[in-house]
């Protein structure tokens, strides 16, 4: 038997924290569940889930009667405490006689087949050579920057992930890249302290994703470990624990222009409005043009189904005329994560790579691919 009285908030929390890494369609019934155990002495609920890729844990304060462990579905106890009343107490007594945990908060009850908590699978642990620690600014920021250019396609597998490695330099740098081929992003923070000599890993799209939203909601410090086929962040009681994804991460420094030598500034907020704009047009070809001329950035869209659209906002720009095409959602996916106020395009030509940065700020670098318009 196990049984605990905890307050409804503070389960809800936890529970979110952990089942958001369960997948609804399982095929194994166990990874469908939430893995339970109860601590009398330390009056502390223990919560974990896992997908057999990632694994999240969380720990929560109870009232625990009965000490004991179990399993239940992740999500349907989550929806349950979901809907009852803010500041309601809950308690969960495991029924050994029939395995079902119960669930009484006021008048509200149900009752919740178990498994036993012993087939639980727990994810392996790895010595971590690698130990160091970030602020939660600082990952988010390295986060944000890179996340919407990971690729999709399951087959292009080492793709599917943000690559976060050393960068020596004049100062050493972690460095934060993802590409899915038609654009690449960059980011960099200082080195932390722990961090020198660490190889360049691969984090899961579902890792980074999972890892945005629990940080989303605190600014503690984040400690990260590094083995060679694992990494763990913890913060708080959370610890969010992945294996990294076993490929090679390709060389991207070859695809950054060395020689583009035409440079164009202009209001980042301005451009986005306008792109945004000129590309109710171009909704199925998503296909837009710059021309870039001396003081102004026209941006066009031509649609025969659908017609045209043209606007044009100053820019600083003096060198001879360029015409390039965009997907205007990639570039709208980079001048969103432009903050400062400007935004410097480097160029070659209508037919080249363009590198896209924020005007004040270099420790992201952006590289989009033009397409034909």
């Amino acid at each position: 038997m196990v049984k605990f009285l905890i307050e409804r908030d503070g389960l809800l929390k936890s529970l979110a924290h952990v089942q958001s890494v369960v997948e609804r369609r399982q095929t194994i019934p166990i990874l469908s569940n939430v893995l339970i155990e109860a601590d009398s002495q330390g009056g502390v609920l223990s919560l974990k889930a896992t997908d057999n890729e990632i694994e999240i844990s969380d720990k929560v304060q109870a009232q625990v009667e009965v000490d004991g462990s179990l399993t239940v579905s992740a999500h349907k106890l989550y929806d349950i405490v979901k809907k009852l009343p803010d500041g309601a107490q809950v308690e969960c007594l495991l029924k050994e006689e029939n395995g079902q945990l119960l669930v009484t908060s006021g008048r509200s009850r149900f009752a919740l087949p178990t498994i036993s908590a012993s087939g639980f699978p727990t994810m392996a642990t790895e010595e971590t050579p690698f130990v160091f620690t970030v602020t939660t600014a600082e990952l988010q920021g390295l986060i944000d920057r890179t996340q919407f250019a990971v690729s999709t396609e399951e087959t292009r597998y080492n793709l599917n992930g943000i690559y976060l490695h050393e960068k020596a330099g004049e100062k050493a740098v972690l460095k934060a890249a993802a590409t899915d081929g038609h654009r690449l992003a960059t980011a960099e923070i200082d080195l932390p302290k722990g961090a020198g000599g660490m190889p360049g890993i691969i984090i899961p799209r579902k890792t980074i994703g999972e890892l945005t939203k629990l940080i989303a909601e605190t600014n503690q410090d984040v400690n990260v470990s590094v083995s060679e086929n694992q990494i763990r962040f913890s913060f708080g009681d959370v610890i969010l624990s992945s294996r990294l994804i076993d490929g090679t991460f390709p060389d991207y420094e070859r695809v950054i222009p060395q020689d583009n030598d035409k440079f164009m500034e202009v209001d980042s907020n301005a451009l986005t409005t306008v792109v945004d704009r000129v590309a109710v047009i171009s909704e199925k070809s998503r296909g837009i043009k710059l021309i870039m001329k001396k003081g102004a950035l026209t941006v066009t869209a031509s649609n025969m189904d659908e017609g045209s659209a043209e606007d044009e906002i100053e820019a600083g720009y003096d060198a001879e005329t360029i015409e390039i095409g965009f997907n205007y959602r990639y570039l709208l996916d980079i001048l969103n994560q432009i903050k400062g106020s400007t935004v410097r395009f480097s160029l070659l030509n209508g037919t080249s790579p363009v590198i896209i940065q924020d005007a004040n700020d270099t420790s992201a670098l952006y590289v989009l691919m033009p397409m034909r318009v």
